[in-house]
């Protein structure tokens, strides 16, 4: 049985920083049931060009588990019908701009008078309250309004866009936090209203610069610099785009690497690197002790056996029948306590036997009326 088995998620969330916090919460067991519908459906659902791929990869990565229904919550109806599903969940989660669930008859005063304990999950640029709480916002604003592009780059450079590691950042913090309000919950009868702010996850995570500002000292990009590790870098290999990276902390390991490569300098480095492939230098030098890897494209990392023999890298079957590369939760628990995709990717509204017939009780003529009337569209 999986951890959060038992655990149900009304998912009302949408791009993907609130629909890899519900992609978590899957793997682990929760049944994540996603409401979207065909006149609004989640925009990552689209195919769109990404990483080189014409098609809905985003949406892949972050949907493989859950359920799907269709309603319309541009209708009463709609809302009437979502709120049912809320009545028969343990926890709303929703990604829109602060107010937008609010303004659709589902704040969590609503969501509260439909079921007492819900807890109410919502992830968002800024936050629920404040004055900038009304801003909208993407992955790479979060990190350049936190502070973390800014200090991301080399020092003659601008700052680095921060993209989906901020969005992927801040669905893990909403994970952990609604898990501990689940827990509070346990504890109390009590549901609540966690929220998560992605603006404050980048300033969190360059909160050691924070402190240096307010200190009067001004933090500065340093590339491939970290102190206390020098040589520390990433250097070119033999071969097209192939890299090495390289951080040494000792000074044993200075001088095992200066005896490998002939000198310290980053060019004597180079000079080394560059008529060796990634892979073959990267296993020489890790059995002198230095820390050495490739930078493995995503083909290699895709193909590792290590990540497969730890379910890192699963293959899911979608709908269709046809089977595809999943990146599996990257945690293990004891034996017995199984996490991980167990299927891919839900087509548009594929789950509503179950939810509407099995879970809510709505009989054929029901539904129909309610698929005429398209509030189920």
């Amino acid at each position: 049985m999986k951890p959060l088995a038992g655990i149900r998620i009304a998912d009302f969330t949408v791009h993907n920083a609130g629909p890899f916090a519900t992609h978590l919460l899957s793997q682990l067991g929760a049944e994540i049931i996603k409401i979207e519908s065909a006149m609004r459906p989640d925009a990552f659902r689209k195919p769109h060009p990404v990483y080189g791929r014409e098609g809905p990869a985003t949406f892949d990565q972050v949907s493989a588990t859950k359920l799907s229904v269709r309603i319309n919550l541009k209708k009463p109806e709609g809302v009437a019908l979502a709120k049912r599903i809320v009545a028969v969940s343990d926890v709303a989660a929703e990604s829109f701009r602060a107010g937008v669930l609010a303004r659709l008859g589902l704040g969590y005063q609503a969501l509260k008078a439909v079921k007492s304990d819900i807890v109410l999950l919502s992830v968002s640029s800024c936050g629920q309250d404040g004055p900038d709480s009304h801003f909208a916002g993407y992955a790479p604003l979060f990190g350049a309004w936190g502070g973390l592009s800014d200090l991301t780059g080399f020092a003659d450079g601008p700052p680095v866009e921060m993209r989906h590691v901020m969005d992927h950042t801040s669905g893990m913090h909403a994970a952990v936090a609604l898990m501990a309000a689940l827990h509070r919950r346990r504890a109390t009868g009590e549901g609540g209203h966690v929220d998560v702010a992605a603006r404050e996850v980048a300033s969190m995570l360059c909160g050691e610069a924070l402190l240096l500002s307010a200190a009067g000292e001004e933090p500065r990009r340093m590339g491939n610099e970290a102190e206390g590790l020098k040589p520390h870098g990433v250097f070119a290999c033999k071969g097209e785009e192939r890299w090495l990276s390289i951080a040494v902390r000792s000074d044993a390991e200075r001088t095992a690497l200066a005896g490998i490569v002939g000198g310290l300098s980053d060019e004597a480095i180079t000079a080394w690197t560059s008529t060796r492939d990634a892979n073959e230098a990267a296993a020489l030098l890790q059995a002198a002790g230095i820390a050495a890897h490739a930078s493995w494209t995503t083909p290699e990392i895709a193909a590792d056996p290590h990540l497969r023999a730890r379910r890192a890298i699963v293959d899911v079957t979608e709908p269709g029948g046809s089977t595809r590369a999943a990146v599996g939760v990257p945690m293990r628990l004891s034996k017995g306590a199984e996490v991980g995709i167990h299927r891919g990717t839900p087509q548009l509204g594929q789950d509503e036997d179950y939810v509407f017939g099995e879970l809510l009780g709505i009989g054929r003529d029901e539904r129909t009326a309610l698929e005429e009337a398209e509030v189920i569209y």
